[in-house]
C-alpha cells in the first residue's frame, strides 16, 4: 500500500472487517490444538472477498508459525505452504481469496508490519485481525474478541518522514443461515444458571433449547387431554365418578374456543387454504436455494477452469494479450487473426 495523508489512514479507517463464526470457530481449535506458552500465538490466512468499503472474512486455514522468544523480529513463515494450500481452497471456492492474516497476540507484536508486507504477495491491502482465544480476562469479557488492522505507511502533513504504523478498523460478526445454526447448536447446552463465565456473544435461547420447550408443552397437553379423557369415562360409561358441574363447566368453555372446522364449511376452506399457502412459500424456498446452489456451484467451476487456463498460458502470450489491451484491440480477435495466418502459411507450403 503507497503512502497515505493523514485525510486517507482516517477514510481508510471507516472500512468494516466482517467475520463470519467459521473464522472464529477454526482460529480457537488453532490455538486449542496447539500447545502454547504464555507468549506464544499462532498465525494463519484469512480467506473471503475485499468489497472496498466492506471486508468479507469467509474463511481461514492455519500455517506453520515460530517466532524466537527473545528476539519478535525472528520468525519463520512457510510462504510456499501458503501458496500450495491457497491452490486447493481454489478448487474448491474460487470466490474466497486471501485478504489477510489473523493471530491470536493478545497484542501488536513488532514482527507485525514484516508480515504484513509479506503477505501484499497474495493481496494489495492485506488486513490484520487479532482474535482473542482466552476464556477469561480477555476482549470477549467486553465485546467481540477481535480487532482489526490494517498496515499503512503514513504522509505526515508536516513534511516529517514517513512513518510505517498500523490503522484500527472497525470489525463486526455476521452468520449466514447455516452458521446460525451451527453455532445454536454448539451453544446449546448453556443456560444462565450454569457455571460458564457470561459474555454478550453467548445467547441461552438456542434453537435446540426452543424445541425441548415446544416437545415439553406438547407432551404435558397431550397428558391433561389423556386425564380429561379417563375422567369423562369414569363419569359417563363407568359411572364410578359422581357429575362435577364445574369441571363440565370449564370442559365446555376449552371445547368452546376450539375452531369448528368440520361444520363451518368456509373457515375450514380458508384454514386449508392458509396452510397450503404456507406450505409453497416453503417448497418455493427450497427449489430456489437449491437452484441458487446449483447456480454457484456452476460459477465456481467455470472460474476454476478459466483460471487454470490462465495459469496454462505462457508468459509470452500475456505479453501479447497485455499488448493487445494496451492498443484497444480484443485477445480473441490477436488469436484469430495469427490462427489465420499460420493456415495460409499451411496453403502456401502444400502448393
Amino acid at each position: 500500500m503507497p503512502g497515505l495523508t493523514t485525510a486517507q489512514v482516517t477514510e481508510l479507517s471507516a472500512v468494516n472487517v466482517v467475520i463470519h463464526p467459521l473464522v472464529l470457530l477454526s482460529v480457537v481449535d488453532h490455538a486449542a490444538r496447539v500447545p502454547l506458552s504464555k507468549n506464544k500465538r499462532v498465525l494463519g490466512v484469512l480467506l473471503g472477498q475485499d468489497n472496498g468499503n466492506t471486508i468479507n472474512v469467509a474463511n481461514s486455514f492455519a500455517i506453520p508459525f515460530e517466532e524466537d522468544d527473545k528476539d519478535p523480529r525472528t520468525f519463520f513463515l512457510d510462504l510456499d505452504y501458503v501458496e500450495e494450500m491457497w491452490r486447493m481452497f481454489r478448487k474448491v471456492n474460487a470466490k474466497e481469496r486471501p485478504i489477510g492474516f489473523y493471530h491470536t497476540g493478545p497484542r501488536l507484536r513488532s514482527s507485525d508490519l514484516e508480515i504484513s508486507e509479506l503477505f501484499k504477495r497474495f493481496c494489495t491491502r492485506p488486513v490484520m485481525v487479532i482474535v482473542d482465544t482466552r476464556a477469561t480476562g480477555g476482549r470477549g469479557d467486553t465485546g467481540i474478541p477481535t480487532d482489526a488492522y490494517f498496515a499503512v505507511e503514513e504522509i505526515k502533513d508536516d513534511g516529517t518522514a514517513t512513518q510505517r504504523t498500523f490503522t484500527h478498523v472497525p470489525t463486526s460478526i455476521e452468520a449466514e443461515e447455516a452458521e446460525e445454526i451451527g453455532v445454536e447448536h454448539l451453544l446449546r447446552d448453556i443456560s444462565s444458571s450454569s457455571s460458564a463465565p457470561s459474555s454478550s456473544l453467548l445467547t441461552t435461547q438456542s434453537l435446540s433449547t426452543k424445541v425441548t420447550a415446544q416437545l415439553q408443552s406438547l407432551k404435558g397437553l397431550h397428558s391433561r387431554l389423556v386425564e380429561i379423557r379417563e375422567y369423562l369415562n369414569a363419569v359417563t360409561v363407568n359411572n364410578k365418578l359422581p357429575i362435577n358441574h364445574q369441571i363440565i363447566y370449564q370442559l365446555q368453555e376449552i371445547i368452546g374456543l376450539l375452531p369448528q372446522l368440520g361444520g363451518d364449511v368456509d373457515l375450514g376452506k380458508a384454514f386449508r387454504t392458509g396452510q397450503n399457502d404456507s406450505n409453497l412459500i416453503v417448497y418455493l424456498s427450497s427449489m430456489i436455494r437449491t437452484v441458487l446452489a446449483l447456480h454457484d456451484l456452476i460459477e465456481n467451476r467455470i472460474e476454476n477452469a478459466q483460471q487454470e487456463l490462465e495459469d496454462s498460458k505462457s508468459p509470452q502470450d500475456k505479453a501479447n494479450e497485455a499488448a493487445a489491451q494496451a492498443a484497444g484491440v480484443k485477445a480473441e480477435d490477436v488469436a484469430r487473426a495469427k490462427k489465420e495466418a499460420e493456415e495460409e502459411k499451411e496453403k502456401e507450403k502444400k502448393k
